[in-house]
């Protein structure tokens, strides 16, 4: 379980395939905080370490995360947005997120406003039904904030703060993100249409 308030961008190292993709990532976190068995949500993803020493950990990702994720866009020198698990007692800043992706979005349109950028991305027909103004979403692993939700696309703003701190103020126009609903929306729509 994640939040959705990214603590470090990583950089990939090395990807390699034997059986599933292993990925090796630099990062800030401590030795101390890369266990063997842990969680960590790479762009999104809740990724379970495989390997670690100091400030890298490596990774193996299964091929229905591939199928599901922009993953296959990664190459060695990607940056990545990382965050921890969540352990009880840590403040929930963002929203609750699982890091099990629902798929991918394409960014549509890049605008400054004031000192935000506005995002637009095409709408994901499946998941729009989740997508509601005001309700949250998280894109390649950042919790936020949907301003608006069509049937073509919907937006988000990304605050100063955010362009620095993720990779999100560096997104390009026909880059895919991976995308998770909130998963209140989610079971609230499954128990009203049931």
């Amino acid at each position: 379980m994640f939040t959705g308030i990214i603590t470090d961008i990583g950089r990939i190292e090395e990807i390699s395939k034997r059986n599933d993709l292993k990925l090796t990532i630099k990062t800030n976190f401590s030795h101390a905080d890369l266990s063997i068995g842990s969680s960590v949500a790479c762009s999104g993803p809740c990724l379970t370490i495989v390997d670690s020493k100091e400030n890298f950990f490596s990774v193996e990702v299964s091929n229905e995360t591939i199928s599901k994720t922009n993953i296959t866009s990664w190459s060695e020198g990607s940056l990545i947005n990382l965050e921890k698990g969540l352990k009880v007692g840590d403040e929930i800043g963002g929203h609750f997120v699982t890091g099990h992706i629902d798929g991918t979005i394409k960014l549509l349109h890049k605008k400054q406003d004031a000192g935000s950028i506005i995002l637009t991305f095409q709408q994901n027909k499946e998941l729009q039904k989740y997508l509601a103004p005001k309700g949250s979403v998280t894109i390649d692993g950042v919790s936020l904030t949907i301003n608006d939700s069509n049937k073509n696309d919907f937006t988000v703003n990304i605050i100063d703060h955010t362009q620095k701190k993720t990779t999100l103020g560096s997104i390009d126009i026909g880059q895919l993100a991976n995308i998770e609903v909130d998963m209140f929306a989610r079971y609230i729509y499954q128990m009203n249409n049931n």
